[in-house]
């Protein structure tokens, strides 16, 4: 072996000694040229050495001084190149590169001071060598992986001739951390591997004329940078381990050294290895280091653009094309979650889904409802476990071209499913990035969906309270008619004979007929009819509504001070004083008085409907006598009937007052002004 060593640390020799003479009469006069020559010459004088360190031991040292420089000028390499430095002053004032030279300095200083006067330092050298192999392996890989297509055809021997050597250096110093020595074996080796390396180095040295290389920055060259810099790290803290465990296990040490080792490094492999934990490291890295994929602001401002312009007037379908658009997604398919885990679908695009769906979807429903995770069909099949406790037959998805479901959410309840195909213009799996807009479109869109069916059904119900307030009204009108129709029936027998009756009764049928007339039509149109303003006689109006409600008691007495003509609707104005006189009554025991007094002044009428019943209370006033639907009354009455009279006179902008004492009586006020 030793011979061997001889005629390999010879043969690199002559190797590097040809190669200086060639960098010589290339003349670079480049920073980057020079530092390959300082490179190439420090390796020379190390291999020269190891010739005669065959016999003499104690050079070893001297060749680590020589391995030192050589470190240093081929990382000074490949910086510069990275960095695309062409002058001295550039060197020195990259960052980069002021930065490698600090940290070496320190370490290297550190690590030589321990070597020489520290009993047993010789470790603090292998762990040195260590570092910056694997620092100058990082390095290489990054500039390698960094560089544009084109610079990676000159760049390649020159990464596989130093990549070689600092791996090989790497393992070498490894084990003689862990050992505390030097393998003779893999010492005498690599002088093979140096001399090997040279042809390469000559054949970048041509490919590269100034040693500039255009750098990009990659997710991926950081991820697998950063993989390799956990493998190095990792190997380092395996070297200190063994290093502890051989410096304190005595006879044993050795041999739990290389079990150590060699379980470690079966860790480690399982480690690299190991598809889930490769992803979450790129997932972090690019989490971390990068700029998102998509500009979030962007996306959201497009997404809402969408949703307001909802052409078709299906919201189901707005959403289904928001999301489609946002990922480039030809077909897709909303269903909804029923009662008794049946499914429906609320939009299709370009897909039509049968029951062998539907039953897939229940063995997701669960799995959706724990993690709210979206789910890639395609990972699914590539990846076992990707999902776990999840089942389904990724063949009937296949069938219908589906690839990726997106769980709706609505309050923590499942809602329904996005079932959407790949996207049309990328074929891989669905990233982190990709998940996370999935994940904040499907939440945008679980509330505009949420929001829409709550409009629906808002709108329903203003149809139904609508109709319900419009029959309630009718319902108070059909009152006013049979009361007229009760009049005529009550004083029938009395007055049968009499003509005026006679003409009076069929002038109310004529009336109560036009009043079920205008009854019918608003049942029928579902509004209420407009009817017209016509000038009418004040005081003839009130006589009549008074000799309407006479036929209760108490009897009504009216005060008129003078003829009063104006404009103003004639059936609800009659059933709103008719109404008022009728609360007066009912609140007033047949012994007491109802008193309606009528003035014309400022061309606004007035008119005060006064008793002395049992009145009201400032709180029932304040809170409920003019609220719709609420009545003192039970069943026999509508609630309606203040409010109508409050909403009839402030549209002709006048004023309802109300004046009332408890046990005392109460007085209305009413102020309408006279109107063309």
């Amino acid at each position: 072996m030793e011979l061997l060593g001889l005629f390999g640390y010879i043969f690199a020799s002559c190797a590097y000694f040809i190669f200086i003479l060639l960098l010589l009469a290339a003349r670079n006069r480049t920073v980057s040229g020079t530092l390959v020559l300082l490179a190439s010459s420090a390796a020379l004088a190390s291999f020269t050495t190891g010739i005669f360190q065959l016999e003499h031991q104690s050079l070893i040292k001297t060749i680590l001084v020589f391995e030192t420089l050589k470190c240093l000028f081929w990382s000074l390499i490949i910086l510069a190149t990275r960095a695309g430095v062409q002058t001295l002053k550039d060197l020195f004032n990259s960052t980069a590169i002021k930065q490698y030279l600090s940290i070496w300095t320190f370490i290297t200083l550190a690590s030589w001071y321990s070597a020489i006067y520290v009993e047993g330092g010789t470790k603090f050298l292998f762990m040195l060598f260590l570092v910056l192999n694997l620092w100058a392996l990082v390095m290489l890989e990054q500039l390698y992986r960094n560089a544009e297509l084109k610079s990676r055809w000159a760049l390649k021997p020159f990464v596989i001739a130093l990549g070689t050597v600092f791996v090989f250096d790497f393992i070498m110093f490894a084990q003689a951390s862990m050992l505390n020595q030097l393998d003779f074996n893999f010492w005498y080796i690599r002088s093979i591997i140096g001399a090997a390396s040279v042809p390469f180095l000559l054949v970048s040295t041509r490919r590269m004329k100034d040693w500039s290389v255009n750098i990009f920055i990659s997710r991926d060259v950081v991820f697998y940078s950063s993989m390799l810099l956990i493998s190095g790290l990792y190997l380092l803290v395996m070297a200190f381990a063994g290093f502890v465990l051989n410096y304190f296990g005595g006879e044993w040490g050795i041999n739990l050294s290389v079990v150590f080792l060699v379980m470690g490094s079966i860790v480690l492999a399982v480690l690299l290895i190991t598809e889930r934990l490769r992803r979450e490291v790129k997932v972090f890295i690019t989490k971390h280091f990068f700029a998102n994929k998509y500009d979030y602001r962007f996306e959201w401002l497009k997404l809402i653009e969408k949703l307001e312009i909802c052409e078709s007037g299906d919201f189901y379908q707005t959403a289904l094309n928001a999301i489609r658009s946002t990922m480039n997604i030809p077909t897709g398919i909303i269903v909804k979650k029923q009662n008794l885990g049946r499914y429906e679908i609320a939009y299709s695009k370009g897909i039509i889904p049968d029951h062998c769906l539907f039953s897939q979807l229940k063995n997701i429903e669960q799995f959706c409802q724990e993690r709210n995770w979206i789910i890639d069909i395609r990972e699914y099949e590539k990846f076992e476990n990707s999902y776990l406790d999840l089942t389904i037959d990724s063949d009937i998805f296949a069938q219908f071209n589906i690839s990726i479901i997106v769980p709706i959410v609505i309050g923590g309840n499942l809602y329904g499913f996005f079932l959407l195909s790949s996207p049309i213009a990328e074929k891989r799996l669905l990233n982190w990035e990709d998940r996370d807009l999935l994940s904040a479109i499907s939440n945008q869109l679980s509330h505009y969906l949420s929001l829409n069916e709550a409009n629906d059904k808002i709108a329903e119900s203003k149809q139904f309270d609508a109709f319900n307030r419009m029959s309630a009204f009718l319902v108070h009108d059909l009152k006013n008619v049979q009361a007229q129709l009760t009049l005529i029936s009550s004083n029938a027998k009395k007055h049968r004979d009499n003509p005026e009756f006679v003409d009076d009764a069929f002038e109310t049928i004529e009336s109560a007929t036009a009043r079920l007339d205008r009854v019918l039509t608003q049942l029928r149109n579902k509004t209420v009819v407009e009817t017209e303003h016509k000038k009418i006689n004040i005081n003839e109006l009130l006589e009549t509504v008074v000799e309407q409600r006479n036929i209760d008691f108490p009897k009504v007495e009216l005060a008129l001070e003078q003829p009063i003509e104006m404009f103003i609707e004639q059936e609800t104005f009659s059933a709103v004083i008719s109404h008022l006189i009728q609360n007066a009554q009912e609140a007033t025991s047949g012994d007491g008085w109802v008193k309606i007094k009528v003035s014309f002044f400022d061309e606004r009428l007035n008119i005060a409907i006064a008793d002395n019943g049992c009145g009201m209370s400032k709180s029932f006033i304040a809170e409920r006598l003019f609220k719709p639907f609420d009545t003192t009354k039970g069943n026999a009455g509508m609630g309606i009937g203040v409010f109508e009279a409050k909403q009839f006179i402030e549209s002709l902008g006048g004023s309802i007052q109300v004046i009332s004492f408890e046990d005392k009586g109460t007085s209305f006020h009413l102020s309408i002004p006279n109107t063309n």
